[in-house]
C-alpha cells in the first residue's frame, strides 16, 4: 500500500456516517466518495457517473460479465472470451454456462496475444471478453481492435484492467469497450475496492438487488474507506505513470539481459509482444517451479508461479498452455514482478538469487528438497 494512502486512511476515524443519509456528517462521506470516483475517473480518462464502485476486480468482471449478459439475453445466449483470462472471467462464463449459455473461446497467438481477426463471432454472440494485459505474462492485447471487430457485429465488449491500469496508459474512450475493471491493491490502494467502468447507455443488470446505491448498478452501503484509498492511489498512479513506466522499462531489460546471462536456454514468455514494463514470466527448463518458488523464498524474494501445485504435482500454467508452451517448460515457470519500491540492487540481488536457485532446483531429483533452502555463503 502506497504510505500516503495508508495515512489517508488513518485519518477518516471520524468519516462514519452512511454516505446516502442527508445530514451533515453523511453527506461528507458521500463527499470523500465523489472525490473518489473523479479521481478513477481520471485515471482511465471515463467520466465520473460511468464508475461503479465494486469489492475489486472479481466483483468487477462478475457484474459486467453477468450484467451485460443478463441485460442482453433476449438477443442471444452466447459469449466469447479469450483463452488467457483471469480466473474471476472464467468464473463469471462458467455461472453463464450452467446457465445454458454457450462459452466459445477466443484462442492466442505464442506470443500470448489474440488475434483481432481470429475472432470470429455468431449473430447470438452478446459479449466479448479480452483482458487489456494478462496477469502471468503481462503482454498487453488489441483490445480496441478486438473492440471494433465486436461491434461491428453487435457484441457489447469488456476488458479486465486489473493488471494494465497504473502500469500502462489506459484509455477507456479510446478502448472502445462497453465495460472495464480496475482494483485498488494493484495501484497501491486497499484490498476489497475496486471499479468497474461502465459506458453511457451500455446495459447493465445488477449482481446485487435491494438498494439503489451506485445509480442502481451495485446495491449496498459503499466501503468507504476502500472507495477512499482506491481513489488516492488511482490520482498518484495517473501522477506517476510516465516516469515510473520508463524505470520499471529499465529494469525489466537488465533483469532479462541477466537471465539470458544466466541460462541460454531460459524462455521468456511473450518476449516478442508489447508487456507491461514490471512483468517478467520466465522458465528455466529443468527447473520446476515449485522448486524454485522455495528456493527464491528462502534467499528472501517472493515469487509467484503461473501453476497450480497440488499433491507434489505441478499442472501447467492453462496461460502457456493456451499460447502452446510445451507442458515440461510450462511446469518450470516463474512470474516476476517488480513494483514501485523495487531498485537496480534489488534486480542484481535477485540476478544472484536466480543462479543459485535455477543451480539447487535442477538438483532437487537427486539430492532432496532441503537443499532448495540452504542458502549458498560466498
Amino acid at each position: 500500500m502506497r504510505p500516503e494512502v495508508a495515512e489517508a486512511l488513518a485519518r477518516l476515524g471520524d468519516l462514519y456516517a452512511n454516505p446516502s443519509s442527508t445530514h451533515r456528517e453523511g453527506q461528507r462521506a458521500r463527499a470523500a466518495i465523489e472525490l473518489a470516483r473523479e479521481q478513477v475517473a481520471a485515471l482511465v480518462h471515463a467520466l465520473p457517473d460511468e464508475v461503479v464502485f465494486t469489492s475489486g476486480g472479481t466483483e468487477g468482471d462478475h457484474l459486467a460479465i453477468l450484467g451485460a449478459a443478463w441485460a442482453r439475453s433476449r438477443r442471444g445466449t452466447r459469449i466469447a472470451i479469450s483463452t488467457i483470462e483471469h480466473h474471476a472471467v472464467h468464473g463469471a462464463a462458467d455461472v453463464l454456462a450452467e446457465q445454458g449459455w454457450a462459452v466459445d473461446p477466443i484462442p492466442v497467438t505464442g506470443d500470448g496475444r489474440v488475434d483481432p481477426a481470429a475472432v470470429a463471432l455468431r449473430t447470438d454472440t452478446v459479449l466479448v471478453s479480452v483482458m487489456l494485459a494478462n496477469n502471468e505474462t503481462g503482454v498487453v492485447q488489441p483490445v480496441a481492435d478486438v473492440a471494433r471487430r465486436a461491434r461491428a457485429a453487435g457484441a457489447l465488449v469488456h476488458c479486465d484492467a486489473v493488471q494494465a491500469a497504473g502500469k500502462v496508459a489506459v484509455d477507456f474512450r479510446a478502448l472502445e469497450v462497453d465495460y472495464l475493471v480496475v482494483s485498488a491493491h494493484k495501484l497501491g490502494g486497499p484490498k476489497g475496492a475496486g471499479a468497474l467502468i461502465v459506458r453511457q447507455g451500455a446495459p447493465l443488470a445488477p449482481l446485487f438487488r435491494g438498494s439503489g446505491h451506485e445509480r442502481g448498478r451495485r446495491g449496498g452501503t459503499e466501503n468507504l474507506t476502500g472507495i477512499v484509498g482506491l481513489g488516492i492511489a488511482a490520482e498518484r498512479a495517473a501522477r506517476e505513470l510516465t516516469d515510473e513506466g520508463e524505470r520499471l522499462m529499465a529494469l525489466r531489460k537488465r533483469l532479462e539481459t541477466g537471465i539470458a546471462a544466466i541460462d541460454i536456454d531460459a524462455v521468456v514468455h511473450g518476449a516478442q509482444a508489447p508487456r507491461l514494463p514490471n512483468t517478467v514470466n520466465v522458465s528455466f527448463p529443468g527447473a520446476r517451479s515449485d522448486h524454485m518458488l522455495i528456493a527464491l523464498d528462502a534467499r528472501g524474494f517472493a515469487v509467484s508461479a503461473g501453476a497450480a501445485c497440488a499433491s507434489g504435482a505441478v499442472e501447467p500454467s492453462p496461460v502457456l498452455s493456451a499460447m502452446g508452451v510445451p507442458s515440461e517448460v510450462a511446469t518450470c515457470a516463474v512470474r516476476l514482478s517488480m513494483g514501485r519500491t523495487t531498485t537496480p540492487d534489488d534486480v542484481e540481488r535477485l540476478l544472484v538469487a536466480l543462479r543459485e536457485a535455477v543451480s539447487v532446483a535442477r538438483m532437487v531429483p537427486t539430492t532432496g528438497l532441503e537443499i532448495l533452502t540452504h542458502k549458498a555463503t560466498g
